[in-house]
């Protein structure tokens, strides 16, 4: 099934970072091609998209290049598609397809290909530039933005890669229609999160207007989605700006994702990112609790934001505590042997600032807060 492109509608977003723009606007796709050439210039380009999205937009997307239309590279959809073996194929494919230091990536599709093929571009000729055209609710308001780049490996995710920032990110909120309910509400988690970490009146705005959003994706367009895409935007390229490289409030981000990570790679990736998150951020709201971070029933009003949503909230049940703890460990975010955790200290603003916003916590915390004690 192909999708048909309109031309750019005129509810439109623009957040500005410090090298790039990102452009949030339904009907993007249909003028990609000039708008990539405008702000990405170079001699070729390579689309990377997957096996899922290509039926659907890639030939759209192709052809809005005109005579500069990109080779297109297709790789089969699913986190356990993003390895290192994935990434050696692509650079092979686009050494056999002639390019070179004048060649530029075009990501189209979720997370996994904009790391994926941002991992490409990081590295192939040591470097070449790259755009991100996200299309999943994820992708836009986290994946693209931000410069993370890499592929998983059996210990964990994210473990190989580099941070490479996009040329620019353009979001076309319409491919939301395309996508089941169930990766919309994970990718609500990522806006919830963006809610408790910095802004606690849009935290309330996306569990009451979310479910209503994703009931009606599929019939009024990309419009609807543009503030709060919009608004997510806004909350991460700020703190990215101030924190490129993680070494300070840039750690703020990773709320949910110490053990979120640790629970989606138990799952064999079953789980989706944002469901995994989802039940990361309750529980490490639960530990900050007892820890004595964060404010009483902030725990709780994660989790209702999160039913509210559809999302789970309980760690689940053929996952041991033990394990879990074990998985962390593996975490790019730890440090000298122990684990960090970017930890809230009620809903719109964190702990730690006096810690660089990584608190180390005693693994009997942890494992306290997994076998339901704090519950």
């Amino acid at each position: 099934m192909s999708v048909s492109l309109s031309p750019p509608a005129a509810s439109r977003a623009e957040v500005a970072l410090r090298d790039y723009r990102i452009t949030v606007s339904p009907g993007l796709l249909a003028t990609l091609g000039a708008t990539v050439r405008e702000r990405c210039p170079a001699h070729r380009y390579a689309l990377v998209t997957d096996d899922v999205v290509a039926p659907l937009y890639a030939e759209a997307a192709l052809s809005s290049f005109g005579d500069a239309r990109p080779t297109r590279h297709v790789v089969p959809t699913g986190e356990h598609h993003k390895t290192r073996e994935r990434w050696a194929l692509l650079t092979d494919e686009l050494l056999a397809q002639g390019h070179g230091r004048d060649s530029a990536v075009v990501a189209l599709g979720g997370g996994v290909v904009g790391d994926l093929a941002g991992f490409v571009a990081a590295t192939f000729m040591r470097g070449i530039p790259y755009v991100q055209v996200p299309t999943t609710f994820l992708a836009m308001v986290d994946a693209s933005i931000g410069g993370k780049t890499g592929v998983d490996t059996a210990a964990g995710k994210n473990l190989v890669g580099a941070f490479h920032q996009p040329r620019t990110v353009l979001a076309d909120p319409a491919t939301l229609a395309t996508l089941p309910p169930a990766q919309l509400r994970a990718g609500l988690a990522e806006a919830v999160k963006h809610g408790v970490i910095a802004d606690a009146a849009y935290f309330e705005q996306v569990w009451r207007d979310g479910p209503a959003l994703v009931a009606g994706a599929a019939t009024r367009g990309g419009e609807p989605w543009v503030p709060m895409v919009a608004r997510s935007v806004e909350i991460k390229a700020s703190v990215v700006e101030g924190d490129e490289f993680e070494g300070g409030i840039r750690k703020i981000l990773n709320f949910g994702h110490t053990l979120g990570h640790a629970i989606e790679l138990l799952s064999g990736f079953r789980l989706l990112h944002g469901e995994a998150i989802a039940v990361g951020m309750v529980l490490e709201a639960r530990l900050a609790e007892r820890l004595g971070l964060a404010e009483r029933g902030t725990a709780e009003g994660i989790a209702r934001a999160l039913q509210a949503l559809d999302l789970p909230t309980r760690l689940p049940a053929d996952q041991a505590p033990d394990a879990v703890l074990a998985a962390t460990r593996t975490d790019k975010k730890a440090r000298a042997g122990a684990v960090e955790y970017a930890l809230p200290a009620g809903i719109g603003r964190m702990a730690g600032a006096d810690r660089e916003f990584g608190i180390r916590v005693p693994d009997e915390a942890v494992l306290a807060v997994l076998g339901g004690e704090a519950r």
